[in-house]
């Protein structure tokens, strides 16, 4: 079972995240983190930049959860950009230590191969930030999606495409397709951290932490990690049956256990 943190707000979810990367960093300073985008983890790269003060981050490698295909890696959207944008250049990571999935079309048709050998060269991600969307996918992976899945190319619904809309002049411009790693990917990494805030994302932290194990919501999958910790705030809490357990779990946990 994932173990499940409520906190207060947003930014108390964030420096509880960054303490733990920065605990990981500290002990193994190649460690390999697993990005995600979007507004859910600005909480914790926001949190890392003062924690990180005086950590050597030189031999930080990292891996995108997805990019859009055919999208030129300068777009200000591409999550390339984005990445290099909210966290290589903030955290004074490596730029060439931290990949994003290749969504040229040229070489489209095995991107997704390429990006498991990266991962598989690198030793597997040590740590993957998770959000949540509403229709309960994580990354690119949309209801459907085989638990077994690795990074491929998928169709994004248009749920996705207008909760996205927000980063672009209008939906007509969000692409049509993404190439994510998969849900099979996600679940090789050694530790998930699945962050959500806000009540629009209760219906969908309820289903994958407390639902059945189910393809029709992705965001379920984690039930099927051995190390797991789902932080929320309380709206996002707001609909699971067990918040009070959760708390009363939390507050006793002994200290030497970590996260």
């Amino acid at each position: 079972m994932a173990e499940i943190v409520i906190v207060p707000t947003a930014a108390d979810a964030g420096a509880l995240v960054a303490d733990e990367i920065v605990r990981l960093v500290s002990a193994r300073p190649d460690a390999v983190l697993g990005l995600a985008t979007g507004s859910t983890p600005l909480p914790v790269y926001e949190a890392l930049r003062p924690r990180l003060a005086g950590v050597d981050v030189s031999r930080v490698r990292g891996f995108a959860l997805d990019e859009y295909v055919g999208i030129d890696p300068q777009h200000p959207e591409s999550y390339r950009s984005v990445i290099t944008r909210e966290v290589v250049e903030p955290l004074g990571l490596n730029p060439d230590l931290i990949q994003t999935p290749n969504g040229a079309l040229a070489t489209i048709e095995h991107a997704g191969e390429d990006y498991e050998a990266a991962i598989a060269a690198a030793g597997g991600v040590d740590l993957q930030i998770l959000g949540i969307g509403t229709s309960g996918h994580i990354g690119f992976n949309e209801p459907g999606s085989s638990f077994a899945s690795r990074t491929r190319v998928k169709t994004l619904i248009e749920q996705t495409r207008a909760d996205n809309a927000r980063f672009f002049d209008s939906v007509d411009d969000v692409p049509m397709h993404c190439i994510t790693q998969g849900l099979g990917t996600i679940l090789a990494a050694r530790h998930l951290f699945l962050l959500a805030f806000g009540e629009g994302k209760a219906r969908a932290i309820a289903g994958a932490v407390e639902g059945p194990v189910t393809s029709s919501l992705p965001g379920s999958a984690i039930q099927l990690h051995e190390h797991v910790t789902v932080v929320v705030d309380e709206a996002a809490a707001s609909q699971l049956r067990n918040a009070d357990y959760y708390r009363y779990a939390y507050a006793n946990k002994p200290a030497w256990q970590g996260l």
